[in-house]
């Protein structure tokens, strides 16, 4: 009994932990994307491809969501 108990233990504690992994190399990569738009939007207002308004609403809401990203990291990955 005391090994099935310890098998299904180890069994959730992996599981967990791959998953844990998971979500935060997941959100590495979204924070790696949310860089680089921020670097396309600022070559774009350099090649007055947008205008520079538009492009401080898009950083506003790329800030937002890299807040929310990084809240989600804090509170889930650590």
């Amino acid at each position: 009994m005391k090994k099935i108990i310890i098998g299904i233990t180890t069994l959730g504690a992996m599981s967990f932990t791959s998953n844990q992994l998971y979500y935060s190399t997941q959100l590495v990569y979204a924070m790696n994307n949310i860089e680089d738009m921020k670097e396309w939007i600022i070559q774009d207002v350099a090649n007055n491809k947008i205008d520079s308004e538009y492009a401080e609403s898009y950083f506003e809401t790329l800030d937002e969501t890299q807040s929310f990203i990084q809240d989600f990291y804090n509170k889930q990955c650590k």
